[in-house]
This record gives C-alpha cells, structure tokens and sequence, in this order.
C-alpha cells in the first residue's frame, strides 16, 4: 500500500512543478547512456550485426534504470518507511510529465494567437519528431494537439499503471523504454536496424496503458462537458489509423471529444509519410483546441489515478 502513497506524491509534484529548466531528471542520464551505447556500438560494430547490438542497447539500457532505481528506493527504505515513501514517490514523479507537456503545448498555443509562424514552427520542433519548417497555422495546432493526446500515454498512464504493478523500479524501466524508442526507434536506414527492437519493445510496453486511455479520456470529457460518447466511438473505430499500433487510441478520444479531424501526411527527415485520418472533420482546428486538450489531459490523468488506485486497494484487500 506505500506505493499509493508514493504515486499520491509524484502526481502532486508534477502538477506543482513539472519539469524546471536545469533538473537533473533521470532521462537526461538514460539518455546520455544510449547516446554513448550507440556510439560504441557504431564505431565497434559492423552494420550488419546492428540488429543484435540493438538488443543489447535495450537490455543493457532497461536493466541499469531498473537495477538502479530498486537499489535507491531499497536504500531508502531501509533507513524509515517515511524516507522510502518520499524518496519512492520522487523517483516515480521523474516519469510523470502532465504539467510540462502542458506548459510546452500552451508556450506553442501562446506564439500561434501573436501570429508568429517562425517562433511556433520553433517551438514546435522542441516536441515532435515531424519536420516543421514548412508547417502553417492548421498544421501546428494539429501537431500540438497529436502530441498532447499521444503523449498522455507515456507520459502518465502508462508510467501510473507501472509504478502500480511495480513501483518506482518498474516505471523508471518503462521510462527507459520509452526513452530509447523516441531517441533510436526510427523506422529510417539509419535506425532501423539499431533501433528495431527498442521500437518493438515500446509497443509492447504500452499496448495496455494505450488500451485505457479511452475510457480515462472519455471520463475527463465528461466532466469537462465535451463529447464523452464521441471520444469513445471514434477511439475505437479509427485505433488502428496510425502507423503505431498504440497512439490512434488516445488521439481518437480527444479527436471525438472535440469533434475534430487528427492525422494525415507529415514529412519526417524530408520525407512524406501519409497517415490515414482520425476523427470526423465537425469543424476546422483552431488554437483553441490545444487549451482544450491540455484540459482533457488533466481530467484523463486524474480519472486515471482514481480508477487506478481504487481497483489496487479494492485487490489488495481480497488478498
């Protein structure tokens, strides 16, 4: 039960504090570890063997996060139940990222209402993978907005459900994980190899958590006066609009809850990649849908962590 405490904790935090400019977050450190990995790897391997070095970039990886985060909060609990409930929930508040994909979207959301194209197509490439020097208005709202609703997922759902099943140990490794895809996990010639089974492996990890985000977003429009029933029915008849098998889920839910259409061609390292639509065009896109997202978020990410909670107290009390 101390790790409802610790979840209680980091959630609090996060939503205080976010992410500050300058925190020695631990993803900064997991991913100077797979910068070096990946360098060693280039340099000593050959091209053809880089498929297999992936998977040690993926153990190796996984493992020391994991290792490293059981062996502090293990610490820490040895010296009071107290220290290890803190300590346990600051470590699990490093995986949470609600408040500051809030404050990157509305930093966005604020450039686009001055009308500046040049800062917001700036400020945009700090958070999306696309390439966004050609990009107008429309399709930076949209961006924003895809980003947002992707990244509910892995920055709280799915890092929650974890810290759950396993503590701060088991949320720092799906942060890992996680961290690997976004930095290796390309589907291009210089990562596909290297970053093949990182890809896979983040697909796995948040098949589940992509999987509830329906029912969390759906709860949150409802409190929030959007279209509840949209957000579900079109979550579930577009999920598999997206080259990932996971991010169509939660993109539907805010799509539907605003009655706006998600998806299409963008241009990854010059290149176009067509992406099937999600959502039904009710109305064109507007900047205002981002503070509406923002807020879809919040309510996905507190109907999550009741729901979530309840059933782990509800199943630590039959055993």
């Amino acid at each position: 039960m101390t790790v409802i405490y610790s979840i209680l904790i980091a959630f609090f935090l996060d939503i205080i504090f976010g992410d500050p400019y300058g925190f020695p977050h631990p993803v900064i450190y997991i991913g100077k570890f797979i910068t070096w990995m990946e360098n060693l790897i280039r340099r000593k391997a050959q091209k053809k063997n880089f498929k297999k070095f992936g998977a040690v970039l993926l153990l190796s990886t996984v493992s020391i996060s994991f290792l490293t985060a059981y062996l502090v909060t293990g610490a820490a609990y040895r010296i009071s139940l107290f220290a290890g409930i803190f300590v346990e929930g600051f470590i699990l508040y490093t995986t949470f990222s609600v408040k500051c994909l809030k404050d990157e979207a509305i930093k966005i959301y604020e450039v686009v209402n001055k009308g500046d194209l040049k800062e917001a197509r700036k400020a945009l490439s700090y958070i999306v993978g696309r390439d966004t020097n050609e990009l107008e208005f429309d399709d930076i709202n949209r961006a924003v907005i895809e980003t947002v609703a992707e990244n509910t997922v892995d920055g709280f759902i799915a890092p929650l459900l974890y810290g759950l099943v396993g503590g701060a140990p088991l949320a720092i490794a799906y942060k890992a994980i996680n961290t690997l895809d976004s930095m290796v996990g390309y589907k291009n010639e210089k990562y596909m190899d290297l970053g093949f089974f990182s890809a896979k492996t983040d697909d796995i990890a948040n098949f589940i958590p992509a999987r509830l985000s329906p029912f969390f977003f759906s709860i949150g429009a409802l409190f929030l006066g959007y279209d509840y029933k949209n957000a579900f029915k079109i979550s579930i008849r577009d999920r598999k609009n997206h080259s990932s098998p996971n991010s169509a889920l939660s993109e539907g839910a805010v799509a539907g809850a605003l009655g706006i259409q998600l998806g299409g061609t963008n241009i990854y390292f010059g290149v176009p990649v067509f992406k099937p639509t999600i959502g039904d065009k009710i109305r064109k896109i507007d900047s205002g849908d981002i503070k509406k997202t923002c807020k879809l978020m919040y309510g996905c990410s507190i109907s999550s962590i009741i729901v979530m909670t309840v059933i782990f107290i509800l199943k630590e009390s039959m055993i």
